[in-house]
């Protein structure tokens, strides 16, 4: 009897052949084909060397093989079903299938200089750096005000007589242009071997985000069942308790964190099961728990008994609107990523407001923005069918025009909070636009949750606020870092010896309530 694999080899055709070789010294896959979610076309396996080959009856054509390989992704679950035209598409909410893009890298080819990368955004990028970043090195005059605690290093010192100089030399180990000439980065590479590492995660991580791979970290975890608890000590007990799918990656951990601190450092402020408390080093002070408690009432509900009939109908408390202000990039991240937040909470409502003149960055295809007329006087975009527990509304004006005219009023403890991503309160740069805005937030008595990107920043904003508001304000939640911060490193382009990551630190405050008032204060005689 003839044995079965040569059977098989006799009846198949030599690309058919090249194929399962090709397949069989691969290593291993760890997870079921059917959860390896790809909106792509499975790549050509053909070679422009080989002539095409006549197929025999047991190997379907290349097209038909290719149509059946066509799968979505899904946004918000991860629930396989079937469409019209025979494909698989998991979740409810699924986006339709999109032409296959070309592998640019491969994840062994990652790291390139920026001058010399095959993508040529990367390479514009490195012509921007050049024209407007300085040579750090302490032989030139300094260009920039420090950005740290530390102003005696010799990178940010600049006590030098030379005029500042543009960079144009990369560094071979980053790639990223850092220095004026090959003898200023020989001289100072002490200094830069500090950020040096740093500089070349984030290099491949960029290139990383354009090699055109398909990313399943991105595959975001569904509604969370009310009786599972989900564990909020840090990323890897959040995203497995989640529910998403294993990240074994340290950079795919990078590319996923970036986008999710957003929720995340919000749930995890406002969640029954938050990792701040106030114990020892909890960072909660009394009044924020005091705060907190409200917005946590409202979020988590007892249950009622109620229905969908007439009997089951029951009062609802109205949603919880959490007011972004100065939002730039943060409203313009994809939705499925701000319906995490409504997922840590099933039977929670929110209603997020972006505020700021910024707030329609990078969403060019959204204009030109609603007329302004009575029923809408801010030409407020909304977005209501986001989710059934979440509505969206961006609103491109400055927060304190909408309050003075009452736009939003009442403001209630228990439904309102407000959120600052990286606000610049104390930026000389920045400061100015938040003048008139802070003092009209702490009138709210609403908690005011804060970002940084270091610990320096936020402790040059609370200084700000103190010397603003005077002692009209309390401390909800002592200055530190973010349990859910980004764990990618960003650059800033017009100054390649500052990196950073989102979120960093959190901190919270709210206006000082006064319980009582004495005698003299009301003037009783």
């Amino acid at each position: 009897m003839e044995p079965p694999i040569r059977l098989a080899a006799s009846n198949a055709c030599r690309r058919c052949m090249r194929i399962s070789t090709a397949n069989a010294s691969r290593p291993p896959v760890t997870r079921p084909f059917s959860k390896a979610t790809s909106s792509r076309l499975l790549p050509k396996t053909s070679s422009p060397n080989y002539p095409p080959t006549r197929h025999s009856k047991h190997c379907p054509p290349p097209t038909q093989l290719w149509k059946q390989s066509s799968r979505s992704i899904s946004l918000f679950g991860q629930q396989a079903q079937v469409s019209g035209d025979g494909s698989t598409v998991l979740g409810s909410a699924a986006s339709s299938s999109e032409p296959s893009r070309p592998l640019v890298l491969r994840p062994d080819d990652l790291f390139h200089s920026l001058t010399n990368s095959p993508i040529p955004e990367m390479r514009r990028r490195a012509a921007f750096i050049r024209q407007h970043a300085h040579c750090p090195h302490p032989d030139h005059q300094s260009t920039r005000a420090p950005t740290g605690a530390d102003t005696s290093s010799s990178s940010t010192a600049g006590s030098g007589v030379q005029a500042p100089a543009h960079v144009d030399f990369e560094c071979p180990d980053c790639g990223i242009p850092v220095y004026c000439s090959e003898r200023h980065w020989a001289e100072d590479y002490e200094a830069h071997l500090q950020i040096c590492d740093t500089l070349r995660q984030i290099n491949e991580d960029d290139h990383d985000l354009r090699s055109g791979r398909f990313f399943p970290e991105f595959e975001y975890a569904g509604p969370q069942m009310e009786e599972a608890a989900v564990n909020m000590t840090n990323w890897d007990t959040f995203l497995y308790t989640r529910q998403f799918e294993a990240i074994n990656d340290d950079r795919s951990m990078r590319q996923v964190t970036r986008l999710l601190t957003y929720p995340v450092t919000i749930g995890s402020i406002l969640h029954e099961l938050s990792p701040y408390n106030i114990r020892k080093g909890g960072r909660l002070t009394p009044e924020g728990l005091k705060s907190l408690s409200a917005l946590r009432y409202t979020l988590h509900p007892p249950k009622s008994g109620g229905g969908a009939g007439v009997k089951g109908l029951r009062p609802e408390a109205p949603p919880v609107r959490i007011f972004i202000l100065g939002a730039r990039a943060e409203s313009s991240l994809p939705r499925n990523v701000w319906v995490q937040l409504a997922h840590l909470f099933p039977r929670g409502k929110f209603h997020l407001v972006f505020i700021g003149p910024e707030s329609m960055a990078n969403r060019d295809d959204e204009f030109p923005l609603p007329p302004r007329t009575a029923s809408n006087p801010f030409g407020a975009i909304v977005e209501d069918r986001v989710w059934p527990t979440m509505k969206i509304s961006t609103i491109v004006d400055y927060y304190h025009t909408l309050h003075k005219t009452g736009q939003f009023y009442p403001y209630d403890p228990y439904f309102d909070c407000f959120v600052m991503f990286h606000p610049g309160l104390g930026h000389p740069a920045s400061s100015h636009e938040w003048s008139e805005t802070v003092p009209l937030l702490l009138e709210t008595k609403a908690p005011i949750i804060v970002t940084g990107y270091t610990q320096y920043d936020m402790d040059r904003d609370i200084e700000w606020v103190k010397k603003t508001c005077g002692n009209e304000f309390d401390m909800l939640m002592e200055p530190g870092e973010n349990i859910f911060r980004s764990l990618r490193w960003d650059l800033n382009d017009l100054d390649p010896q500052d990196v950073s990551c989102g979120n960093w630190g959190v901190w919270a405050f709210r206006g000082k309530r006064y319980e009582a008032t004495t005698r003299n204060a009301v003037g009783v005689r």
